[in-house]
Parts: structure tokens; C-alpha cells; sequence
């Protein structure tokens, strides 16, 4: 599904019409997000947002994942698994596939255990009877099962908080002032086009942050390619592709966790360019395209990146706290 387009504008009727609907599915969440959960025996830190769809969550946690275990650290991953069939909870093995637990689980195993799970309590007392000392959720700031030690309010600056309405008459998931109260920090990444930090308590820390390929792109520079890619926001990875020097002779968006067929990727081939993908994407190709398709890896760069280290080093005090 692609979001529709009035859920972007800050006027129109269909977003107006809807409003009492959205007004009642933020009650439904609030209520469900005051719920007490479980306290795990380890801190827990919630990559979430207010949004429905990708706003860079996956590549938050990946990010804080790999500096947990850089700090000496045994970290583990907690996602429900959205697109999989796997209930869980379930650690994800080399033999699983994006059928299994969904796309994210997969990147997120690369980096650290990596658990899914839609009760996402059960998967902590896994993880911790594992030998975590520290938990990153992808995703679950609504989600009441498990009591969070630091939740960060992740904020796409291109789509911000959409017409700021609540679903379905917008893409919030409840009212962002609910969504920031429950949180240490915002994470607010690329540049801010449509002034979501105005919208934030004015005592919420922001953390800044833009999308940098990695090294496999600079191949790419100069040259031709066709990109394709089911994610949240497509767009947006054309065009930090065309930014990165890439001449797209086609730019080819398909719904967020799409499993790509050979017929698909075969008629994209045929226009003769070379073909380029996210690593989310990559996981859900097919065989026979694995070694056919250019994958850009994506990171963080943070604008200050001591202010991280910091926050995650106050958060690891509640390791050794009463």
C-alpha cells in the first residue's frame, strides 16, 4: 500500500472527513500505551515514531546496535517481524527468510541477535535468559508489553508528521505531543522540510542525523543505472542516488516490503542499465538476482555524535541501578 496523497497535505476535505475516525483510533492507542508492561532485568531502548510507514527506525537501531557492542556490550534486536509468519518469539537463524521473520529482522541478525515476536515481553525474557544486557526494540513505541528504559521519537525530516492528523485522515499514530512525552530524545533525520521540530515539547532533546551511503555507491557515480525499491518513502532513496552522482535511466517504485518476481526485475533488466536496490529490498529478491543487483547500504551521520554516545551512556547506568 502507498500512503495516500492528502495524508501529506495540510488542507483537504478527506482529511477533515476522517478526523473523527482518527480521533477515535488515538484514544484506542492512548489507552493501550498507558497500559503498565513488563520491566526487564536489562535496559531497554525503543526506536520508534509517531507515524505509520518508515521514517528510518531499522537504520536507528542498527546504528545504536553496533555502537552497544563497540562499548563492549551484548545487545539484542526486538521486532515484531512485521511481514513474516514466524509469532515468536523467535530468534532469528541463517536458515530464516524474509517470509519467515520479515526484511528488517534479517538486517537487524547481521549486527546483533535478533529477535521476533509480537509479544514483545516474551522476547525479552528470551534474550536476557540468551545473555543480553541490553535490548534495542525496532519499532514498539505504542506497543504497552514491555516497559522501556529510553524511547526515541524517530522523525523523517523530508515527510515529518504528514497533514498532522491521525489515522486513517493522516499517518500519525496517535497525537505527537503523546507520542514525545513518552520519550528521552527525538531523532530527526535529513534536513527538516516541513518543520516537524516545531511541532516537539520545547524540553525534548533533538538528535540530528542525515542517510549516507556506503562505500559500494561511489561505483555507481557517473554512471547509468535503473533503481527500484519498496520502502516507505522511494523517493527518497532516488533521490540520495541522483545526489550520490548516479544518472537514473529509470527510478521504480514498488509497495513497502514487496517480494520482487524474476518477470518483475526481468523487464527492469531489459532497458540494459544495471540495476540498484536498498539492503531492505535486497533481502526479498529472488534467487536468480542476488548477484545481478548493485545493493546501497545506508547509515547514520550524525551532526553531533557525542550527544549519542552520551544518551546511551546514561541509559547503560540503569544496568548497574537498584
Amino acid at each position: 500500500m502507498r500512503p495516500p496523497r492528502f495524508w501529506q497535505a495540510r488542507e483537504g476535505r478527506a482529511g477533515a472527513l476522517l478526523a473523527p475516525l482518527g480521533a477515535a483510533y488515538g484514544l484506542v492507542v492512548a489507552r493501550r500505551a498507558a497500559c503498565p508492561g513488563w520491566r526487564a532485568p536489562v535496559p531497554v531502548i525503543c526506536c520508534g515514531n509517531a507515524t505509520l510507514g518508515g521514517a528510518g527506525k531499522t537504520v536507528l537501531a542498527l546504528d545504536l546496535l553496533a555502537r552497544l557492542a563497540g562499548m563492549g556490550r551484548r545487545p539484542h534486536a526486538l521486532l515484531r517481524g512485521y511481514g513474516g509468519s514466524v509469532r515468536g518469539p523467535h530468534r532469528v537463524a541463517a536458515a530464516d527468510t524474509f517470509r519467515d521473520v520479515g526484511d528488517e529482522a534479517l538486517l537487524l541478525a547481521r549486527v546483533a541477535p535478533t529477535w521476533v515476536g509480537a509479544d514483545r515481553a516474551a522476547s525479552a525474557r528470551a534474550a536476557v535468559a540468551e545473555g543480553a544486557d541490553v535490548l534495542v526494540m525496532d519499532d514498539g513505541l505504542q506497543n504497552p508489553g514491555l516497559q522501556k528504559t529510553a524511547s526515541l521519537l524517530v522523525i523523517d525530516g523530508g515527510a515529518g508528521f504528514g497533514n498532522g492528523r491521525i489515522f486513517p485522515a493522516g499517518p500519525l499514530r496517535e497525537p505527537v505531543a503523546n507520542a514525545a512525552r513518552r520519550c528521552r530524545a527525538a531523532v530527526l533525520i535529513g534536513e527538516d522540510e516541513t518543520g516537524a521540530a516545531r511541532m516537539l515539547p520545547a524540553a525534548l532533546a533533538v538528535l540530528r542525523a542525515r542517510m549516507a551511503f556506503g562505500p559500494e555507491v561511489a561505483a555507481l557515480a557517473g554512471r547509468e543505472a535503473v533503481a527500484f525499491a519498496g520502502i516507505g518513502r522511494p523517493e527518497k532513496f532516488f533521490g540520495m542516488l541522483r545526489a550520490a552522482g548516479v544518472r537514473l535511466g529509470g527510478a521504480v517504485p514498488f509497495p513497502d516490503h514487496h517480494a520482487f518476481t524474476e518477470a518483475e526485475l526481468g523487464r527492469l533488466a531489459a532497458r540494459g542499465w544495471p540495476l540498484v536496490t536498498t539492503a531492505k529490498d535486497a533481502v526479498r529478491l529472488p534467487a536468480s538476482f542476488r548477484e545481478r543487483v548493485a545493493v546501497a547500504t545506508v547509515g547514520l551521520a550524525w551532526a553531533e555524535e557525542a550527544r549519542v554516545t552520551a544518551l546511551l551512556g546514561e541509559v547503560l547506568v540503569s544496568l548497574t541501578s537498584p
